[in-house]
């Protein structure tokens, strides 16, 4: 039998088709959790990670190390970019905490196949003389090697990053070399393009290093991705009045979290003068508003000009546009 610890993740961790002898919610200081299941016999415990207090600080975690079978444990991290850095994992892999993941789906696997060092050794960084491995470039290098690595994420719920990562792509390989990758998710399959690319936010920094040779990265963040290791970031807003509601709701600072950020409205039906007014309201700047988009037109001017606008002008060069292409591509092998 299992024990859940949940906080923010509490309503994705109530999915899971485990057998559950115990389940606590909130936030927690270390040391009570550790004298609650001291001596409280269960097979796995799943610790949403926001379920302890003054988590982002790594200390805090040596101390459920020390005092805890961490064999038994199987931390759920969350997207911030302190515990999805290369020295917070590092560190978690030094305290024998090999079994990490910020993929739901990867929890009921980890408890009948619990990781080994040999699985999380690519996170351990044993000196700082670098090493010829598969390590994650620092993304102030990425520049020097001409590649932009572009983060789509949702703001609001469901936002449309997905698609719009799949549209970047289509247009900018006309005029660049261009990979997408999506990240904790499998939605890229009903694309039905081979070449659309799926890893994990652990193995992302490492998908990066390997691909480092094109000029493009678009990473599909959907509403959980770590920014972490990004150059850039696009913030989508679906700026319908119930997703704008849920989004205030949620956190009523948000707008103020998103400040100097390139904010982009998606799917929107905003005209120039309610954009303005969304800008009052918010006390934000929108970088670009995007319609309604259709997916089966190999070209769209309105997003070769969102395209342009983050830099792309060899994308204002005239080319071959007047291609035929199925409509609809459904029956792909």
């Amino acid at each position: 039998m299992n024990v859940i610890v949940s906080n923010k993740y509490q309503s994705l961790l109530a999915t899971l088709d485990i057998d559950i002898i115990k389940s606590i919610n909130g936030e927690f200081e270390i040391e009570d959790l550790i004298s609650q299941f001291t001596n409280f016999y269960f097979n796995k415990m799943i610790l949403d990670i926001t379920a302890i207090k003054n988590y982002e600080d790594v200390s805090t975690l040596q101390t459920l190390s020390v005092n805890m079978d961490v064999n038994n444990i199987i931390l759920l991290l969350d997207d911030s970019e302190v515990v999805n850095s290369p020295r917070y994992l590092s560190s978690l892999v030094s305290m024998g905490i090999y079994n990490f993941t910020r993929n739901i789906d990867s929890i009921k696997f980890l408890i009948d196949n619990p990781n080994t060092y040999k699985d999380v050794a690519q996170y351990h960084q044993l000196s700082s003389v670098s090493v010829e491995t598969p390590q994650p470039i620092n993304t102030t290098d990425y520049k020097k090697l001409g590649l932009r690595v572009i983060g789509i994420k949702n703001i609001t719920e469901h936002a449309g990053s997905t698609t719009l990562t799949y549209l970047m792509k289509k247009h900018l390989e006309k005029k660049y070399s261009v990979l997408a990758v999506e990240v904790d998710e499998h939605d890229f399959i009903y694309l039905n393009d081979k070449t659309l690319k799926t890893t994990s936010s652990l193995d992302l920094p490492a998908f990066i290093a390997t691909n480092s040779d094109v000029e493009v990265i678009l990473v599909d963040l959907n509403e959980r991705g770590s920014v972490g290791s990004c150059t850039e970031v696009v913030y989508l807003i679906e700026p319908g009045l119930i997703k704008l509601n849920k989004l205030i709701r949620k956190d009523k600072r948000a707008f103020e979290k998103l400040k100097d950020k390139k904010i982009v409205l998606n799917r929107s039906v905003l005209s120039d003068k309610d954009v303005k007014d969304f800008e009052y309201e918010s006390r934000s700047k929108v970088f670009f508003n995007i319609p309604y988009l259709d997916d089966k037109l190999e070209n769209n001017k309105k997003l070769d000009e969102f395209l342009i606008n983050l830099g792309f002008v060899r994308l204002e060069e005239k080319g071959d546009e007047g291609k035929n292409s199925k409509l609809f591509n459904i029956f792909k092998a």
